[in-house]
């Protein structure tokens, strides 16, 4: 049967030994599709638009292109003309995922993370396994750890939209900015309009997390007002 397989095999690439394929390429791939996982896997706990399929195919595609670099340039030409190409290619893919919406810019970190993901599967494509097992520990700790300082420490400011009602247009646009200003926060855009209530007013607010907790809290308490809605803030619905 092993006989068989190699017959096979010197068909299918003959300038390869079956054996140092198995023991370099694919022992690559797994670990970069390994690692590749491991982040994306915190990615998708954290439910982020590039989670464990998306990194892991990147750092995966990114190994692979390595290897292909590596092999089809011996004797001919540079060895990294591919794999820089990869760097672009993958700025592209960041690039799409960082959003703009009024004013605020969400995805680096997601693009980031693509970023070095990619700089992972180039590693392990060049045989440097520690090193992209090292990057790979000290970015999941980053994505994690860094984060809960942030949201401990309330570092990071979050856009939410809110949207209250109420009987009389000009007393919900007062005391919405009365609100604000006594958090000393301003609307990054404020529309109003009818509503089946009588008037609906909406704004976006780019503050941290506690101050959208103190917003929250004395809109509902203003008697003045009707109801009260965060639109992207399912944390404090």
């Amino acid at each position: 049967m092993g006989d068989f397989f190699r017959s096979i095999w010197h068909v299918i690439n003959p300038t390869m030994d079956l054996a140092a394929f198995v023991g370099d390429t694919v022992v690559k791939l797994i670990v970069a599709a390994g690692l590749g996982g491991a982040i994306g896997l915190e990615r998708e706990l954290k439910h982020k638009p590039a989670g464990l399929r998306t990194n892991m195919f990147i750092c995966f595609g990114a190994c692979l292109y390595t290897i292909l670099s590596f092999r089809y340039s011996e004797g001919t030409w540079d060895r990294t003309r591919i794999a820089a190409q990869i760097i672009t290619g993958i700025g592209f893919i960041g690039a799409g995922s960082i959003l703009h919406s009024r004013g605020s810019v969400s995805g680096l970190t997601t693009a980031a993370t693509i970023f070095v993901v990619a700089s992972i599967g180039m590693a392990v494509g060049g045989g440097e396994y520690l090193t992209g097992m090292f990057a790979t520990l000290v970015i999941i700790v980053a994505l994690h750890v860094l984060g809960m300082l942030e949201k401990r420490f309330n570092l990071k400011s979050v856009m939410m939209m809110y949207e209250v009602t109420g009987p009389d247009q000009d007393i919900l646009i007062s005391n919405v900015n009365r609100v604000l200003e006594a958090q000393h926060v301003l609307p990054t855009s404020i529309t109003s309009a009818r509503s089946n209530d009588g008037h609906r007013v909406q704004f976006m607010v780019d503050a941290r997390r506690k101050d959208h907790e103190q917003i929250v809290e004395s809109l509902r308490s203003n008697t003045q007002l009707g109801r009260v809605v965060t639109i992207g803030g399912s944390e404090f619905e």
